[in-house]
């Protein structure tokens, strides 16, 4: 009989779309309620035998399979996990992209197409939360087709109405799709399973197409990789009790036995140690959260595994391994593995953040982030925060890089008084995209705060017309109605006519009779200036401008420009000649 390697099964998608909840579903446990914020944060496996499938499928079942069931790799859904999702998308050898029927198309289902597309990966889509269609009537873990037969017309109608629109969604991005059940030749349409991850209806058609599809048009590739050299993936490195120090993986291919020497990639180069025991978690079981092992002395690729061996204590998660058998198979790895971190590592700047997180995939994934959002980073790397990441922190001389962000990480001992007494701001959450959120709320509100307090502290280009019929008194200090023609006028401010002269001093301003401090275009006003006289300096109709210091005016001119009205642009532009007629350098 041939002996074909379990498929690896990709699910992608949106965020909150049902990744989690579909595997839940399938394996009967609930990993979806113990992730943080209910959205997974790192990749995690599950191996599902042919038997819980059988079962599931019972209904329908009426295929002759030899693969020994399916390897389901549950992804994060967030748009910064592109590089894990990649990195699942490259072991996969098929993939379900779950999309929620009544939202549709959303950014993390466009990039999670991408990716099926730049790998070449089959794929099926989940159309999912059916049950969330008016009027449909659930019928728990019922085949989609059974289901189907029993709704409404108009139902039925409704569902029909999104599956067309799905379709359309798929065939501008270059793919021809169906509904699963009008399909011939699955390796040129994308099928679509109308599914519920909640009731279990249509599940056991998505199993059967999985299987079907593997077993059709993988099999060749699938015995290729059952013999030969041992090769994964490290999921997470972890403290067993009564093991010490293990690591969670996918076996992608070959076979690992207990023993065999293995080379791994760590935070300070490539580590080589020997297999001192495999476990393996029971079938359908999520291996993050399994509690009870079975220990194998030897596993065949795809498999999810828990690895002990000694000297790990420097792995990287999501690094590869491989089984070594000589001192050239050792060079060939740490080739590779230096040529992977080169394409991670980044061209860190002299001013930036600093980033901590607690694998090789969170990193790659916020420098990503980071990079698209134009925030510069001065170090990244894997680990709790530390003092030194404190001292790196503070040494910025921009505040909004005086910035540590944590992603799935502690502080260490004394941190937090070392961040309070340098003004390091530390951002750490466990959802990466809250991570994110938390920060560039709080940045965006500092460049906000901060553009406030540069306009408030810098006096504004400002034109007023005095009024000739509201002159109340003449000098020391004279007392006048005046209009804010354009932009506007404070208290103690310098005042100049268009040929260039001093015009005073304004040392109050009042308003129906209410002492102000601003006015702003359109008010009418009484002012008190002091240092003229009118009838001798003034003749009390003039228009007169806001002398703008030459600091303030360069700084208007260079940056405040777009804050201001087209009057108040318009104003300056005329102070600017009046102060450029002598010297046409003048703010400059």
């Amino acid at each position: 009989m041939k002996v074909l390697r379990t498929p690896i099964v990709a699910v992608l998608g949106h965020v909150d779309h049902g990744k989690t909840t579909l595997l839940d579903r399938i394996r009967r446990s609930n990993v979806t309620a113990r992730e943080a914020g209910g959205i997974t944060q790192h990749i995690g496996a599950t191996e599902i035998p042919l038997s819980a499938i059988k079962e599931i499928c019972k209904d329908i079942w009426n295929v002759n399979v030899v693969i020994p069931g399916l390897l389901f790799i549950d992804t994060p859904g967030h748009k910064a996990f592109t590089n894990l999702r990649r990195r699942g998308g490259a072991l996969a050898d098929l993939a379900i992209l779950i999309v929620d029927i009544n939202e549709g198309f959303k950014p993390q289902t466009e990039e999670a197409l991408m990716i099926l597309k730049t790998f070449k990966t089959p794929f099926i889509v989940a159309a999912n939360k059916i049950d969330k269609i008016p009027g449909w009537q659930s019928n728990e873990g019922m085949p989609f087709m059974k289901s189907y037969a029993m709704q409404d017309e108009v139902v039925r109608q409704r569902l029909d109405n999104r599956i067309y629109e799905l379709i359309g969604e798929l065939y501008q991005r270059g793919f021809s799709a169906d509904r699963f059940d009008r399909i011939r030749d699955f390796t040129r349409n994308v099928a679509i399973v109308p599914i519920s991850a909640l009731t279990g209806e249509g599940i056991p058609e998505l199993l059967m197409l999985l299987v079907g599809l593997a077993q059709r048009y993988l099999e060749k590739s699938l015995r290729l990789h059952v013999e030969g050299k041992a090769r994964g993936t490290v999921l997470e490195v972890k403290e067993e009790k009564g093991l010490g120090l293990t690591f969670d993986a996918i076996l992608y291919d070959g076979t690992l036995r207990v023993g065999d020497r293995i080379a791994i990639g760590g935070v300070e180069g490539v580590i080589v140690t020997h297999v001192r025991g495999i476990l393996r978690p029971r079938p359908a079981k999520e291996m993050r959260l399994e509690s009870r092992f079975k220990s194998v002395e030897s596993v065949t690729a795809a498999a999810g595994i828990k690895v002990v061996a000694p000297d790990i204590e420097g792995v990287l998660a999501g690094s590869e391994f491989e089984v070594v058998e000589s001192d050239e198979d050792i060079k060939a790895f740490e080739q590779r593995i230096k040529q992977e971190y080169q394409e991670i590592a980044i061209e860190t700047d002299e001013e930036g953040v600093v980033i901590k997180t607690d694998t090789l995939g969170s990193l790659e994934a916020l420098i990503n982030e980071f990079r698209e959002l134009g925030i510069p980073i001065k170090k990244a790397d894997v680990g709790d925060i530390t003092k030194k990441d404190v001292v790196e922190a503070s040494a910025n001389r921009d505040e909004l890089n005086r910035v540590i962000i944590g992603f799935n990480v502690k502080l260490l001992p004394g941190v937090e008084e070392e961040a309070a007494k340098y003004g390091v701001r530390i951002f750490t959450d466990q959802i990466i995209y809250s991570l994110i959120d938390n920060f560039t709320q709080w940045r965006d509100e500092e460049k906000r705060l901060r553009e406030r307090q540069k306009i408030e502290s810098i006096i504004m280009p400002g034109k007023i017309q005095l009024l000739k019929n509201y002159i109340f008194r003449r000098s020391k200090p004279a007392v006048v109605g005046v209009k804010v023609l354009a932009g506007e006028l404070r208290k103690d401010v310098k005042l100049i006519k268009p040929d260039g002269t001093p015009a005073g001093v304004v040392r109050s301003m009042q308003k129906s009779g209410e002492n102000i401090s601003v006015a702003r275009e359109g008010d009418e006003i009484a002012i008190a200036i002091d240092g003229v006289t009118i009838g001798r300096q003034l003749e009390g109709d003039e228009v007169l401008y806001v002398d703008v210091p030459e600091r303030h005016a360069k700084v208007v001119e260079r940056e405040l420009m777009e804050t201001l009205s087209e009057n108040a642009r318009s104003a300056f532009r005329e102070f600017l000649d009046i102060k450029r007629k002598d010297n046409p350098f003048w703010g400059k």
